[in-house]
């Protein structure tokens, strides 16, 4: 399980990559705890913030902590369960995180075409039982798909050409018959689990757009645009690098390309999630300012 196979190269790598799980983490837990201990974030946009830096931690957690334990104690034999249970949860994770920006784009769309019943709309019970919903929903999306990887009756080699287990590999390492798979995967990996959520997030921004071009005044519709921009910043982010990962082909010569690729959605989406919310967001600074006491 390597990412980089250039000789030379591994030490860097792994260095960058345990600055890069290191940062994750303490900016997604610096989001969450100020989430938590400051009553002025007590707000749905906020909660549902709070949600995503959990599933955020978890999907670096999940994905890069075997690679930081191999490359620390050289043993690279991971069992074939713990193989599977690392593809359920990357899975999990991946989705629940779709699904929580499809939900925070509707709180979007709540505040800013609906904002004189906002507070009434988005109350504490909405806002729990849409993010119980993503939870569940993003854990049982995936059941169908690990039992179709534990179908498979045999594999050409017990060697993975990756620093994760992923379906993809285990998919190129099986002898098993995939036609079935590969449809499965199309009807359910991309229209189910991937085109759905886009539409559904995207579909809250087709009205906002149209609200917000109806604001009279500059400062007003800047003030519109703002607040769902960094919102927004990650979801065409994501949902980029989720295209070139899994939709582009498979092949022995772009197998480090997507590599690089699922690096960028395991472990930098989840780093720039904390800057992009914080860095542009005059709340969470004023937040941290409080907690620290400035």
């Amino acid at each position: 399980m390597e990412i980089s196979d250039v000789p030379g190269a591994q030490v860097p790598t792994f260095v960058i990559v345990l600055l890069i799980y290191l940062f994750t983490i303490c900016g997604n837990m610096t989001i969450l705890l100020l989430v938590c201990m400051d009553r002025h974030l007590h707000t749905p946009m906020y909660f549902f913030l709070g949600n995503l830096s959990i599933v955020d931690m978890s999907l670096t957690t999940c994905s890069l902590h075997k690679y930081i334990v191999i490359f620390i104690t050289g043993n690279r034999i991971m069992p074939y369960l713990a193989c599977i249970t690392q593809v359920y949860f990357l899975g999990c994770f991946i989705s629940d995180e779709l699904l929580l920006l499809t939900a925070m784009s509707y709180d979007r769309y709540v505040a800013i075409c609906n904002p004189l019943r906002y507070t009434m709309i988005m109350n504490r019970k909405v806002c729990a039982l849409l993010a119980i919903v993503c939870w569940i929903l993003g854990f049982l999306e995936i059941v169908p798909f690990v039992l179709l990887v534990l179908s498979f009756t045999c594999y050409e080699s017990n060697i993975i050409n990756h620093f994760f287990c992923d379906l993809e590999p285990l998919k190129k390492l099986s002898c098993s018959r995939m036609s079935f798979l590969e449809l499965f995967t199309i009807v359910e990996g991309v229209f189910v689990l991937t085109l759905l959520p886009l539409l559904l997030t995207f579909i809250p921004y087709i009205f906002i757009i149209i609200a917000i071009m109806k604001i009279n005044s500059k400062a007003g519709r800047h003030k519109a645009f703002y607040t769902c921009s960094s919102h927004l910043t990650v979801v065409v982010l994501l949902y980029t690098i989720l295209v070139c990962q899994y939709l582009s082909p498979t092949s022995d010569e772009n197998l480090r390309y997507k590599k690089t690729i699922s690096l960028f959605n395991i472990a930098a989406v989840p780093m720039l999630n904390p800057i992009i919310y914080s860095l542009k967001n005059r709340d969470v600074q004023s937040a941290f300012r409080r907690q620290l006491h400035f």
